[in-house]
């Protein structure tokens, strides 16, 4: 199948590596020129020349934090001085801190508020201007599967993850007037940096090892292990291309089946 990607701008955050990098790695193969976004200089210059060296399609590094307006407009008006347009945009940022109601004050809410649901409203506001002059784009949120089912260790990302659920439901009816689509994408145990960490704070409280920690989630999939980088990327390139032309205000779950929840 055709995605219909060619040539088109993605910008992608928080895209060096894990989740990100995937969705990149993804639409560039698919011929996608791409913007990718992240803090740390070294890391997003290293990984926009092994996008352009392995796909041969322009890949753009930036310097983006993410609970900063004034980067994210940065990064999108470098995206349009460079590729002239932005078609696409996968909005994405490192998750909150773990831990339960009685470890957190106000400031850490206030931190998990900028990162995950403040980030997300400046990102899609950065570039529906630049959308809605060329007559249309698509819009990607990287949410959580605790979106459906919340996890009892990350509590932050239970509350703010949900908020950009609600944020992307209510766009994609706004927006939809003006071809803009609107969806989100649900990550299940992929095997991401993240998860690792967090497989190694579980495997602490109950006195495993990682290892073992790991196996007892992978015996919860019903597809048997954790999913990779590659197959939630390609996941991300399909709602972001033409080939998802009626699909928006949707959630997609990648998760090889093990969440259990019907909606």
């Amino acid at each position: 199948m055709d995605l219909g990607l060619k040539d088109k701008v993605i910008m992608v955050a928080a895209a060096s590596k894990g989740l990100g990098f995937g969705i990149a790695q993804a639409v560039a193969r698919e011929g996608a020129r791409v913007s990718i976004g992240s803090r740390t200089e070294r890391d997003i210059m290293w990984a926009a020349r092994n996008l352009q060296a392995e796909t041969g399609v322009p890949a753009l590094g930036a310097v983006m934090d993410a609970t900063d307006n004034e980067s994210i407009l940065e990064w999108a008006a470098a995206t349009l001085t460079h590729f002239g347009r932005i078609d696409g945009l996968v909005v994405n940022a490192g998750g909150p801190p773990a831990g339960s109601f009685d470890d957190f004050d106000d400031t850490d809410w206030q931190a998990a508020f900028e990162l995950t649901l403040l980030s997300s409203v400046r990102m899609i506001r950065a570039v529906l201007p630049a959308m809605r002059e060329q007559g249309g784009g698509a819009i990607l949120t990287i949410t959580s599967s605790s979106i459906k089912e919340p996890i009892d260790i990350l509590l932050l990302s239970n509350v703010m993850r949900s908020g950009v659920v609600s944020l992307a439901k209510s766009l994609s009816q706004q927006l939809a007037p003006e071809k803009i689509r609107v969806n989100n994408l649900v990550p299940g145990r992929i095997d991401t940096d993240r998860v690792r960490a967090l497989d190694k704070l579980t495997a602490e409280k109950l006195g495993v090892t990682p290892e073992q920690q790991k196996a007892a989630q992978e015996s919860l999939i019903p597809w048997g292990r954790y999913g990779t980088i590659e197959e939630f990327g390609k996941a991300g390139a399909f709602l972001l291309s033409d080939a998802a032309s009626y699909i928006t205000g949707e959630t997609l779950i990648v998760d090889g089946g093990s969440m259990r929840t019907v909606w």
